[in-house]
């Protein structure tokens, strides 16, 4: 990054197919002032993050037929790429981390594989081989569904289950862990309705019994009760999507506020962003539909210190901002920002992190 020594806040992932050129800083502003700046080309196809904070280092996919995950660290001179491993799978989408940060997990979306990288607690870096999972299975949808497709991948708070969702099977999957950090083989941990296509899960910060999975193309949201056996059931599902609506949409992303009292699902097609409110049992109620101010939002990222809703819009390749008020409901900006190829946005933390 050669425009700017100021170290930016955000980045901004995007996809080569759709004219991108890597990973470009973001530097917000006050109104419409925010700016984008020169993308680091050697982080190709950044769809997707995530940060190991005690070493200071961004995982991020390349989501390519070939699929790899590069290992980043971010000064005030920009990125350095520190290394970069094949995942064994193709077209990953989504990683994470076990809380001891020892262990990356990555959902390779086209091969519908889960791939397990284990980290060196000393240096966070990859070490040794990396282990595949693969998912066998299709769905009724024969256009969607012809195999399995893993999507998002996450560890359980205590690091004792994998999980992954697939949308091409209609399914989250559960490994069970163990104390060397082994992965075991899967097991369905929640049968998902027929052709819904689950996409992300996202358990909530503070309940552990309450778990909520989105469905791409069903377009809805599934209240779970997470239990100790890896396992989710008693599922309430409702839409995301305004009542009577019919037009075509599919769901995108989903997140929390960190009080566990607003939830927020983004609608690809309908261009909007749900906003539901969570009781102290994590039961959600539809408060809004909003839109998010351009075409397919594929990504949102919470900026609650900055009361600020930040959204990648992949049909539009724009970048658009809603303010948060104190109810969780969301207002436009102004802020429009174009950015080809745009898919992702992460956070960089001031310090260099």
């Amino acid at each position: 990054m050669t425009d700017s020594t100021a170290v930016p806040v955000l980045a901004v992932g995007t996809y080569a197919g759709g004219g991108g050129q890597g990973v470009h800083p973001l530097w917000p502003g006050d109104g419409e002032g925010w700016r984008v700046g020169n993308g680091y080309s050697d982080a190709p196809n950044a769809s997707f993050s995530v940060h190991l904070a005690r070493h200071a280092l961004h995982y991020i996919v390349d989501e390519g037929a070939v699929g790899r995950v590069g290992v980043f660290r971010h000064t005030t001179d920009g990125w350095d790429k520190l290394a970069s491993v094949e995942t064994g799978g193709s077209a990953p989408c989504h990683v994470a981390l076990n809380p001891a940060g020892t262990l990356l997990a990555v959902a390779n979306y086209a091969s519908g594989s889960v791939s397990v990288v284990r980290l060196d607690p000393r240096s966070g870096l990859p070490e040794g081989p990396v282990h595949v999972r693969a998912n066998r299975g299709s769905g009724p949808n024969v256009e969607r569904q012809e195999g399995p497709h893993a999507h998002w991948v996450g560890f359980s708070p205590d690091g004792r289950w994998l999980y992954q969702t697939d949308l091409g099977t209609d399914a989250v999957l559960a490994f069970a862990i163990d104390a060397a950090g082994a992965v075991g083989e899967p097991r369905i941990a929640y049968a998902a309705p027929p052709g819904s296509g689950p996409r992300h899960l996202l358990l909530h910060p503070h309940l552990q019994a309450r778990a909520y999975l989105v469905s791409e193309m069903a377009s809805t949201l599934t209240t779970l009760d997470r239990a100790d056996d890896g396992t989710f059931g008693n599922p309430r599902i409702q839409s995301t999507l305004p009542d009577g609506w019919t037009g075509e949409s599919i769901l995108a992303h989903v997140a929390i506020n960190a009080a566990g009292t607003r939830l927020y699902v983004s609608n690809r097609g309908h261009d909007s962003i749900a906003v539901f409110a969570l009781d102290a049992d994590g039961v959600p109620t539809v408060l809004e539909h909003i839109a998010s101010g351009g075409a397919y939002p594929r990504f949102f990222l919470l900026l609650e210190d900055r009361q600020t809703m930040v959204v990648a819009h992949e049909k539009s390749q724009t970048v658009t901002t809603l303010a948060i008020d104190q109810t969780g409901r969301l207002a436009p900006t102004g802020v429009e920002l174009a950015i080809p190829g745009v898919a992702y946005v992460l956070e960089v933390a001031p310090s260099g992190g």
